[in-house]
C-alpha cells in the first residue's frame, strides 16, 4: 500500500468495486517487553503512545492504559479526528506539533523507522521518544503487552484484564467478535458490491445476535469481571448508533433496540475508564468527514441524542465485580479529559 493512498483509522484499504472489503493487517510487530527481547525493554518515560479518540482500535489502548494506571509510565499524544491522504496530524496541539515528539504528522515517526515505509500510517502507534521512530502499530498485541509486560508499572488495584485461567475463552470470543463485529462493520461500510455488502450485513447481525443472547444472562463477556474482551467489543458498540448504523449501512437494528447489548454498553460506559475516554464529537467528525467516498458532502449529522448513555442499566442484578479484586481508576489526569461537548459525561 502506498503511503499516498487515502488511509483511515483502521489500517485497512478502501472498498474495491466488485469486491469485499479486506483489511491490510501488515503491522509493525516489534514488541515492547519486560525482558526487551525485541530490543525495546519496558522503561517508564521512554515511549509515547500516539492515539486518536476517533479510532476504535486506538480507543482500546486508551482505555487499557487508563484502567491499568499507566499514564505516568507511558505518555500519550492525541492526533486530531481528521487527516489527509498522507497521515494523521497533531492539529489539536499548539502549533500543530506533538509537544513531546515535535512532529506535525505521525508519518514522520513511521519514516524515522523506515524511510521507505509504504504501509498504512495508523493509530495506535507507540513511538520510541529517543529515536522518534515508531516501535509498533500492532494494536491487537499492544493491549496484551500493556497487560502482561508492563505489570511493574501498573497502579495499585489495577484489574487483571487477561487472567490466565480465562485466556483461551477470551481469545475465542475475541476472534469471533473481531471477524463478525469489530471488522464486520467495516466490511459493510466499505463493501464493493451488493453481494459483498449483503454477506457482511448477515455476518454482522449474526454476531450481534449471538452477543445479545450471551449477554442476556451474564454481565460481562468472559467470567464475572471486565476483561480484554469487553474492551474490544465496547469500542465498536459505542460507535454503533453514532456512525455505523447510518454511515456504514449497518441498519437492521440500532444498538438502543438490542436490550442486553444496550444495557451492557451503558454499564461499561458508566464504568470509570470507559465513557470518560469517549469523544462522540471527534468520532462523528472522523467518519463523516474523512470517508468522502461514502459521504461526499462531508456533512456531520447532528444526532443521535447521547443522553441515553447515562440512563440506569440495571446490569448489577446479574452480579459480577467490574474490577475483580482491584479498584476503579482514579480521576482522569489533567490534560486528558474529554471536552464537555464530546461526551454526555462532560
Amino acid at each position: 500500500m502506498s503511503d499516498e493512498r487515502p488511509e483511515h483509522s483502521t489500517g485497512g484499504v478502501y472498498s474495491v468495486p466488485g469486491q469485499e472489503y479486506t483489511r491490510d493487517d501488515r503491522y509493525l510487530a516489534t514488541r515492547i517487553t519486560a525482558d526487551g527481547r525485541d530490543g525495546f525493554p519496558v522503561e517508564p518515560g521512554r515511549y509515547r503512545l500516539i492515539a486518536a479518540r476517533a479510532c476504535p482500535w486506538a480507543s482500546r489502548v486508551i482505555i487499557v492504559r487508563r484502567l491499568l494506571g499507566l499514564e505516568s509510565a507511558l505518555s500519550m499524544g492525541l492526533a486530531g479526528p481528521t487527516h489527509d491522504a498522507r497521515s494523521w496530524t497533531f492539529d489539536l496541539d499548539p502549533g500543530g506539533r506533538d509537544p513531546v515528539l515535535g512532529i506535525e504528522r505521525l508519518q514522520e515517526a513511521f519514516f524515522a523507522r523506515d524511510p521507505h515505509y509504504s504501509r498504512g500510517i495508523t493509530v495506535p502507534a507507540i513511538v520510541d521518544v529517543r529515536s522518534g521512530a515508531v516501535v509498533t502499530n500492532d494494536f491487537a498485541q499492544m493491549t496484551l503487552d500493556l497487560e502482561l509486560e508492563w505489570t511493574a508499572h501498573h497502579r495499585p488495584g489495577a484489574p487483571d484484564l487477561y487472567p490466565e485461567r480465562l485466556r483461551d475463552e477470551i481469545d475465542q470470543v475475541n476472534r469471533r467478535v473481531y471477524a463478525k463485529v469489530n471488522n464486520g462493520v467495516y466490511r459493510c461500510g466499505f463493501a464493493g458490491s451488493q453481494d459483498a455488502y449483503d454477506a457482511a450485513y448477515r455476518s454482522l447481525f449474526d454476531g450481534l445476535d449471538w452477543l445479545e443472547e450471551r449477554l442476556t444472562g451474564q454481565r460481562y463477556l468472559v467470567g464475572d469481571t471486565i476483561t480484554e474482551a469487553d474492551v474490544r467489543l465496547f469500542t465498536t458498540l459505542v460507535r454503533f448508533d453514532a456512525v455505523y448504523h447510518g454511515h456504514f449501512k449497518c441498519n437492521r437494528t440500532k444498538l438502543t433496540e438490542m436490550p442486553a447489548l444496550w444495557a451492557y454498553a451503558r454499564d461499561l460506559f458508566q464504568t470509570p475508564g470507559f465513557g470518560d475516554t469517549v469523544d462522540f464529537a471527534q468520532i462523528k467528525e472522523h467518519y463523516y468527514v474523512v470517508h468522502t467516498d461514502i459521504n461526499p458532502t462531508g456533512i456531520v449529522p447532528a444526532g443521535p441524542d447521547l443522553s441515553g448513555w447515562l440512563h440506569p442499566h440495571g446490569r448489577e442484578q446479574l452480579g459480577g465485580r467490574p474490577f475483580g479484586d482491584g479498584t476503579p481508576p482514579g480521576p482522569v489526569p489533567d490534560g486528558e479529559r474529554v471536552a464537555a461537548a464530546g461526551t454526555p459525561l462532560g
